[in-house]
């Protein structure tokens, strides 16, 4: 499993979330970090991410393979987190056959209707429960498939 894990500016998100599937994740996969900036990176790779990249051409390298891509709801929208979401990487992330896990922060000027008022550590904590319980099923089936209970 791969999950890549998008975020811009200081990279607290993303860092977060990595923090916290560290520490209580169920299944085993990669995550890997990338940044619209360096500052980004740097700070997800810090946070314990197991490979990080910079910029454009990484969003679009690795949204490809990605089994989920989270990031602030803002990685789908050109010019989001103060300009630094590209129209080519906004567009790599939508196209990606991964499920993308969206975390509704509002600094990006986009309201989703029906989320409550929840903090950073909460919606962070779903999105791991959400992850941990799809490869949960997914393992499930497989096994189902398989033959064996």
């Amino acid at each position: 499993m791969k999950i890549v894990v998008i975020d811009g500016q200081g990279g607290r998100m993303g860092s977060q979330f990595i923090t916290r599937w560290k520490k209580t994740r169920t299944t085993q996969g990669s995550v890997i970090a990338v940044g619209t900036n360096s500052v980004a990176t740097g700070a997800m790779l810090k946070a314990g991410a197991d490979g990080g990249a910079t910029g454009e051409n990484p969003v679009r390298v690795n949204v490809k393979d990605a089994d989920y891509i989270v990031g602030p709801i803002g990685i789908l929208a050109a010019d989001a987190l103060l300009g630094e979401v590209t129209p080519k990487m906004a567009a790599a992330v939508a196209r990606s056959r991964a499920e993308k896990i969206l975390i509704p922060v509002h600094s990006c000027s986009f309201r989703v209707a029906g989320v409550g008022g929840h903090t950073l550590n909460e919606l962070i904590d779903d999105a791991i429960h959400y992850i941990d319980m799809a490869e949960n099923e997914k393992n499930t089936t497989r096994r189902q498939q398989d033959g064996n209970p």
